[in-house]
């Protein structure tokens, strides 16, 4: 069975300040696949995952997503689809509630089965919904980060560090959750990492990205260690 590319990504180039952070970058992603992106700091994986969202302009190249390029999208229609979870987990005022449902409210979408529902599929009880978000630790707002972003059902997540901060108990547990979230809901993911065993475990293709060119694409089984860095 042909499956069908979600992403696709052609010879996409971006400067800033007048150094060159992407060259050339060509690869795509399947449905359902999980795609993980590894390499040293400064290699431009945060910046390809902003290009991807629109939150940054490429200066070259074409990426087209389920079909269409994505200077056919709306920003709001694009970023519901394919949802950014940054690195940097940003917390509203207000409680843990509030930012899920701020997210939901944004699309008209507003589901209090939904709220619970994503907090829980994280790993945190309903008890964190009435949390003020400010009094979390930085791994309990990367879940609720991440539970804000499953509330929309997007078709493809961009996850930038997502455990980060998170102990290695729940850190293997957000990690089982959104291979589940991959599977069930045939969800893409994208899935930028300095752990290269993390990569190891979710994926089904680790990308190198090294000085802003992807130097191998690869099956987990294939990949050697020292290409990373």
């Amino acid at each position: 069975m042909n499956i069908i590319s979600i992403l696709q990504i052609d010879h996409l180039s971006k400067t800033l300040q007048k150094n060159p952070i992407l060259k050339n970058i060509t690869f795509d992603i399947k449905k359902a696949e999980i795609v993980t992106i590894v390499g040293p700091s400064g290699g431009g994986k945060t910046t390809l995952l902003r290009c991807l969202n629109r939150l940054i302009e490429a200066d070259q190249g074409s990426i087209i997503f389920d079909q269409k390029p994505i200077t056919d999208y709306t920003p709001p229609a694009l970023r519901k689809n394919m949802v950014l979870v940054p690195q940097e987990s940003v917390m509203f005022p207000g409680s843990v509630y509030d930012n899920i449902s701020f997210a939901l409210q944004i699309h008209d979408m507003h589901d209090e089965h939904q709220i619970k529902k994503s907090l829980t599929d994280t790993g945190l009880s309903e008890n964190f919904l009435t949390k003020k978000a400010s009094q979390l630790s930085g791994g309990e707002k990367k879940r609720v980060s991440l539970a804000r972003a499953l509330a929309l059902f997007p078709k493809m997540l961009l996850l930038d560090e997502p455990t980060t901060g998170i102990d290695p108990k729940n850190l293997h547990t957000v990690e089982q959750r959104i291979i589940s979230f991959s599977k069930q809901r045939n969800l893409t993911v994208l899935w930028v990492t300095h752990d290269v065993e993390q990569a190891k475990r979710v994926s089904n293709r680790i990308a190198n990205l090294k000085q802003g060119t992807v130097t191998s694409i690869t099956t987990p089984d294939q990949f050697q260690w020292e290409e990373a860095y």
